[in-house]
């Protein structure tokens, strides 16, 4: 529906700029709470237990499930990101599984970029300034200021620590995007 409008407007800017507002707005009526400068370039869905912090930019995020999903301040989820938040509960009383889900927790702390297509499952936890690289499946946590991909996810390399945490000096003295 939001692209058939667009297709009515004549300008493309103008045109991009509308689905963007209307990705957030839907964004904005689903999520528990959100807060200032969210970004949201494609089609992406949260659940109702979804808490967004400032300055975070979604380019296709996905969240299945019911679980509660923290995305921390100036982080970026690139496109088709999925994050499931709950898994079926198969050790209950039905076979492969019965009716019940078992909800974990996902955080995304701040300053963490997320690459298009990663998979994060119920429970993963991503540490500050870490980057996940596209395609990764995240299961467990990933430590701060880690570079990590593949499948499942492991660390392959770090984040220069004095310089992160020199621009993120920076960042705040200046309170401008890195």
């Amino acid at each position: 529906m939001i692209k058939i409008l667009a297709s009515l407007i004549p300008n493309k800017i103008l045109r991009r700029n509308f689905r963007q507002f209307c990705y957030t707005i839907q964004i904005r009526w689903e999520a528990e709470y959100i807060g200032k400068n969210l970004y949201c370039g494609k089609f992406s869905t949260v659940n109702r237990k979804t808490t967004i912090k400032n300055d975070v930019r979604l380019n296709g995020l996905h969240i299945s499930g019911n679980g509660k999903v923290i995305i921390g301040n100036n982080s970026i989820l690139g496109f088709d990101t999925l994050i499931i938040s709950d898994n079926h509960n198969y050790k209950g009383k039905a076979l492969p599984y019965d009716n019940t889900f078992i909800e974990k927790t996902t955080i995304i702390e701040d300053f963490v970029w997320i690459g298009a297509r990663a998979i994060l499952l119920p429970g993963a936890k991503i540490g500050e300034g870490a980057i996940v690289q596209a395609g990764a499946v995240v299961h467990g946590e990933i430590p701060p200021l880690a570079i990590a991909g593949g499948n499942p996810a492991r660390v392959f390399s770090w984040r220069e620590k004095d310089k992160y945490y020199a621009l993120k000096k920076q960042y705040k003295t200046n309170s401008t995007k890195c």
